[in-house]
């Protein structure tokens, strides 16, 4: 990407933005702390296709495409490893008289001479493509993490450092959550969890273990010491020049010290409501929830299906100069700029009630309590909401129905949860096919209603996997998006609430009243071709 002219320039010189228009959505991404690129996109005004387009022609270049004509393996690999990662440089095509790549940077001058030496007796030609597809087709390179672990200890450096160094690097490139080191009796395995599934990476023999957890306990500023107690810590990262916070855990166990290690990355960016996977209807009803200048929005599900993602992507929308924002969390995993965030703790009596109630006292506008865990908390957010403040929070519960009759059976009263609830929604995260390998499994009718459960086969028209390939590492996924239940209180569910209802009644209602179940959102997913069936199934079942 041209760092000399912006981006809003590209696209008006080239007529693929009117200045009108160009201006508008440019103060519309400022206004929500978004990139122009990242708001056209999620907004539907422009295809990454045109986009490119656009770039490729201010570049004097063509536009590569890779999305929809991906190269194979062995094209890619004919390119050296270090030519590839300098130059930015992926193999599209070879022909008889000519070779073509791909790059993010395709007007470097020095790269036809490297091609010329490449393929010799061949012209070259260098088409633009975006820099993270060209990181994504990189990976092709990349050996298994066990393989470097040998060479590392063959090789007698440093081993402690270079498989740290190794484990950090494939972990934040693999969009890992979590990093693992599991004690065994002669080995220690390494496992990522990636796209909310733990996958083994490699192993490492016992012997180099303590050496690799003694340097982690330093730079998290932990004891080396004490081998019996649990331990937490943190670790500042630097990669390529962005920060990465890296949170770690250390517990005894009969194998011996075992770590988890949270990765704390720019994961969670400015989300528009469509990149979050909310339907058009659900997007609606959070648009009219959060214009409201007080109540309560709660986004409920287990631990890991993604509440907090979607309680942050809606304090970004929120957060403008004019309106004050805390936070109250524990713990306070992202920071946002200019949002006033407090930490749980509990050693200084700092609980959630009690910050909540020093909260109130700071004029806010909005609010939001990291979770609902008792009936303190429950009562002072239910009144907060109540006496002018818009709250957000998150709260364990199965569904979005069963959240109602657990915060009454916590001893709020009917009356005030009738008067503050504005929305509920529960959700959960499917894996998304990977577009490098997808593929049409079937589209015969009766195929489909067999796999289906009964009554909702006619909603399906295609099922779709991921082969599996480099760039997912062969599990046919890459990334995740939530599917969603959403209840929006109506006048009908506010008089139900007075009624102390259960669950059934509430969803029985919610139907009516225009909710569907996170199954029948992830079906939608499924026939778009976003997710699979078998994943649908595994992660929420129809009810």
């Amino acid at each position: 990407m041209p760092k000399e002219i912006p981006l809003k320039e590209i696209l008006v010189q080239g007529g693929y933005l009117s200045q009108k228009d160009a201006d508008r959505a440019q103060a519309e991404a400022d206004k929500k702390k978004l990139g122009l690129q990242d708001y056209l996109l999620a907004e539907d005004i422009l295809s990454a296709d045109l986009i490119g387009q656009g770039i490729a022609e201010y570049l004097g270049v063509g536009y590569a495409d890779l999305h929809h004509q991906p190269p194979s393996p062995e094209l890619i690999l004919r390119i050296p490893e270090e030519i590839a990662v300098k130059y930015r440089a992926v193999l599209m095509r070879s022909e008889t008289n000519i070779v073509t790549v791909a790059s993010s940077d395709p007007n470097n001058r020095d790269l036809p001479a490297e091609l010329d030496k490449l393929f010799p007796m061949k012209g070259n030609q260098v088409l633009f493509e975006f820099p993270e597809k060209i990181d994504e087709l990189l990976t092709y390179y990349r050996k298994p993490l066990g393989a470097r672990f040998i060479k590392i200890i063959e090789e007698n450096k440093r081993v402690a450092p270079e498989i740290v160094e190794q484990v950090f690097e494939d972990a934040i490139t693999s969009r890992a959550s979590d990093v693992h080191f599991d004690p065994r009796e002669e080995s220690v395995v390494v496992r990522f969890r990636v796209d909310g599934v733990l996958q083994e990476v490699g192993r490492i023999p016992k012997e180099h273990y303590e050496n690799i957890l003694n340097l982690i306990k330093v730079r998290s500023h932990l004891r080396i010491d004490e081998h019996l107690s649990t331990q937490d810590g943190s670790i500042h990262y630097l990669r390529n020049g962005d920060g990465v916070d890296l949170r770690i855990a250390i517990s005894p166990t009969v194998g011996g010290e075992r770590l988890a290690i949270r990765i704390l990355s720019k994961y969670v960016r400015d989300l528009s409501f469509r990149e979050l996977g909310l339907s058009e209807s659900g997007q609606k009803s959070f648009n009219e929830a959060i214009q409201k200048p007080f109540g309560m929005i709660l986004a409920v599900g287990p631990t890991g299906s993604g509440k907090t993602t979607t309680i942050y992507a809606l304090l970004k929308m929120l957060n403008r100069p004019e309106v004050n924002i805390i936070t109250i969390e524990d713990p306070v995993e992202y920071r946002i700029p200019e949002i006033n965030q407090i930490q749980v703790n509990p050693q200084t009596n700092l609980t959630f009630a009690a910050g909540l109630r020093s909260i109130i006292r700071q004029d806010p506008n909005i609010i939001f309590v990291g979770e609902i865990r008792d009936r303190e908390t429950a009562e002072i957010s239910v009144n907060a909401a109540l006496t002018g403040h818009l709250l957000l929070s998150t709260f364990h519960a199965n569904n979005a129905a069963t959240a109602i009759p657990r915060l009454l059976e916590m001893g709020i009263e009917p009356f005030l949860l009738s008067s503050t609830l504005e929305i509920l929604i529960a959700q959960r995260l499917v894996r998304v096919i990977c577009s490098n390998c997808r593929r049409t499994v079937t589209t015969n009718r009766k195929e489909i209603s067999e796999k289906l459960p009964p009554g909702f086969s006619s909603k399906v028209n295609a099922l779709y996997s991921g082969k599996g390939c480099p760039v997912c590492s062969g599990t046919g996924y890459l990334g995740r998006t939530a599917i969603f239940e959403v209840i929006k209180l109506t006048p009908a569910l506010r008089e139900l609430i007075l009624k102390s209802p259960s669950a059934t009644q509430i969803w029985d209602l919610a139907i009516k009243e225009g909710s569907r179940s996170m199954f029948e959102d992830g079906l939608e997913k499924v026939g778009a071709g976003v997710t699979t069936l078998e994943e649908l199934l595994r992660v929420a079942p129809p009810q």
